[in-house]
């Protein structure tokens, strides 16, 4: 070993304790300045010992091995040893300065064997050595609920368990222990590198002391302090659940509508060829058919108006009537057929007609239009795509300009015969606007009106069909909802029922209010949409984080056990873990809303509150030896007693001297 030079120190630290408690991973992480993961922490024990030879091979040990500690330069070689109880040590307690006496805070066994058997053997050995009693592991005490810890123990023998609280050490426990031994207590982790370098400065201000004591005349140690306390640590607030939508079938269903035809209200007729169609989706993707299409719905819903001839641009006023002309007409069985087909003046249309027993229109193209044209625009106005293998791309390029599909052109001029087979994002977008426009905000070509508790809302069976089952089975089966007009909805205000029909028609939905989404997510829960009940949550978080905090907690109070009920498991989670969080706002603020919960949730807050109680007492601990450590440095006034005469406040200080008059 290194001889000392002056004015600097040399200390050698004993580290003893059970086996695998982490003696040689704390060492390594000060001598070695060792960061390690949490994969290399729980690979299996393997007994090791740091060998003290590492200051004379390795010069960067040695030199990570220098420190000040109080003004003093301080050289601190470690001394590994063995755990087995029946080696033998007496070598590595030679000459030691100060000892470090390990368990693992996940091991109650090692505790008591510091206290049974390591200390004994401490003192036998090195009876006025300085002692420090280390706990370590100090991260098991809230990662044994971590989901990355938990889920390595998962596929290992289950002879291997991950640690469980029953097997923790609470820190008043081996505060007592060192009492009854009269040691000082501290705490590591070698994974957070909680307490590493505090534990060994510490450690050599024992030592320092103790040589202090011997060697009263070196001066360079007077400024040395003894131990100071460890402030508590605080273990990090739980992760808040993130919610997770799972993913849309907004384009399968949009496929199987295309494909299944059911609940059309339009026949294109193209030659002699004829494609079943919905209104509102070609009212959608095309301004042509929206044009067309509004103008008959006017016609027919105005009993006094005459034929519109031609085609032209629709001012604001007039689309005004044609919604307050929907709105009224939406009642009747069916609508009022036009008497013969309507001539029209517009190149891809020909004349316009309606089946009155039907309800159906019918729309005659003219020869410009080819079926094979037809069918590409009617597969691209539904699913964003088109049959390549059938493809012709003069044909279904005019067909696309006549009818204004500005989409379908951008998609025939980029990659007409090569590209992806999925929908065109950008045109999926745009069919989602426009069925908000038209379907939602305007009203129009509805088939069927829901009537709800404080309102009506029209919709159209064939968006609800294909992407709702329960709408399917209701619409398509022997019962009388499938055959109605007017449809009673019980129980569901208007607000509830319009942000299920946004996601229906666009596949999301607004903003979603925190005091307004238990009638929702029980909707969407009676109607089998988990995507819904997904999206439902997500924006009821999301308005949770922008409120203030005690509304927030209120809010979560109120939310907590009826979302459960309504398969709302992300938002309960959510809800609960904001609760633990925020446990003493909790108990402040609303005492009795707490007594009220569930006996379960009650317990789960107790169990899972953040900080911990553990904390709590830790911290309360520290905060008291430190009030008595400072009235300790505190300097004493003494009282001076005797004759005026000979002191000078008099004279100094006039409060004195003019009550002396």
């Amino acid at each position: 070993m290194d001889n000392e030079q002056p004015h600097q120190e040399l200390v050698k630290c004993v580290v003893v304790g059970d086996t695998a408690v982490g003696k040689t991973r704390l060492i390594c992480a000060r001598a070695c300045n060792k960061q390690v993961s949490l994969a290399q922490l729980l690979a299996t024990h393997v007994p090791t010992v740091w060998a003290i030879d590492q200051y004379r091979i390795y010069k960067d040990v040695l030199e990570r091995s220098w420190e000040v500690v109080d003004s003093v330069n301080v050289s601190l070689r470690l001394w590994d040893t063995f755990g087995d109880h029946e080696k033998d040590r007496r070598f590595a307690y030679g000459r030691s300065d100060v000892v470090l006496l390990c368990f693992s805070i996940n091991n109650p066994v090692s505790l008591r064997n510091c206290r049974l058997m390591w200390f004994p053997e401490i003192r036998r050995f090195c009876p006025s050595t300085p002692v420090l009693l280390v706990g370590c592991k100090n991260d098991l005490r809230y990662m044994y609920r971590d989901e990355a810890y938990l889920s390595y123990f998962r596929d290992r023998s289950p002879f291997v368990r991950a640690t469980r609280k029953s097997d923790l050490v609470m820190p008043d426990e081996a505060r007592d222990v060192a009492r009854e031994l009269g040691l000082y207590y501290y705490e590591t982790s070698v994974l957070t590198y909680y307490g590493v370098n505090e534990v060994f400065e510490n450690a050599i201000r024992a030592a320092l002391i103790a040589r202090r004591q011997q060697r009263f005349w070196m001066t360079n140690l007077k400024k040395v302090q003894r131990p100071l306390l460890q402030a508590p640590f605080k273990p990090p607030p739980p992760m808040k659940p993130e919610a997770l939508v799972v993913t849309g079938s907004y384009s399968d269903h949009m496929h199987q509508l295309y494909l299944g035809r059911a609940h059309t209200d339009i026949v294109l007729v193209v030659g002699s060829v004829g494609f079943p169609a919905h209104r509102f989706v070609l009212a959608a993707c095309s301004r042509a058919f929206y044009r067309l299409l509004a103008a008959d719905l006017m016609a027919r819903s105005t009993s006094d108006s005459s034929m519109v001839s031609s085609l032209g641009d629709f001012a604001d006023d007039t689309e005004c009537l044609v919604r307050a002309e929907q709105k009224t007409c939406k009642r009747r069985a069916s609508c009022q057929a036009l008497p013969s087909a309507r001539e029209l003046d517009h190149p891809a249309f020909h004349c316009i007609r309606n089946v009155q027993p039907e309800g159906q229109t019918v729309v005659t193209l003219s020869k410009l239009v080819t079926p094979g044209a037809m069918h590409q625009c009617l597969q691209f106005a539904y699913t964003g795509t088109i049959d390549r293998s059938a493809l012709n791309l003069q044909e279904t390029r005019e067909a696309a300009e006549f009818l204004e599909l500005p989409q379908l052109l951008v998609l025939l001029t980029k990659h007409p015969f090569v590209g992806p087979d999925h929908p065109d994002e950008t045109y999926e977008n745009f069919l989602k606007r426009r069925l908000q426009d038209i379907c939602l905000d305007q009203g129009l070509f509805a088939d069927v009106i829901f009537e709800l508790d404080d309102g009506a809302c029209a919709a159209h069976k064939a968006m609800l069909a294909a992407r709702c089952d329960v709408m399917k089975a209701m619409f398509s089966g022997d019962f009388r909802e499938s055959q109605a007009k007017v449809i009673e909805f019980p129980g569901v205000r208007e607000y509830t029922f319009h942000k299920l029909l946004c996601f229906l028609y666009t596949d999301e939905i607004p903003a979603v209010s925190a005091v307004r989404c238990i009638n929702l997510l029980e909707l969407a829960n009676r109607l089998c949409l988990p995507r819904l009940v997904n999206l439902v949550e997500k924006r009821v978080i999301e308005d949770l984080e922008c409120l203030q905090p005690s509304e927030a907690i209120e809010q979560c109070l109120r939310l907590l056990e009826p979302v459960k009920l309504h398969n709302g498991h992300q938002l309960a989670e959510w809800c609960m873990n904001h609760l633990c969080v925020n446990y003493n706002k909790l108990c402040r603020m609303s005492p009795r809303s707490l007594r009220l919960l569930h006996p379960d949730n009650q317990a789960y807050l107790v169990e899972h509150r953040w900080p911990p109680v553990w904390y709590l007492k830790d911290y309360d601990y520290y905060q008291k030896c430190l009030a008595e450590r400072d009235k300790e440095l505190k300097p004493t006034i003494k009282s001076t007693s005797g004759c005026l005469c000979f002191s000078r406040k008099s004279e100094s200080d006039p409060a004195l001297s003019s009550s002396q008059l």
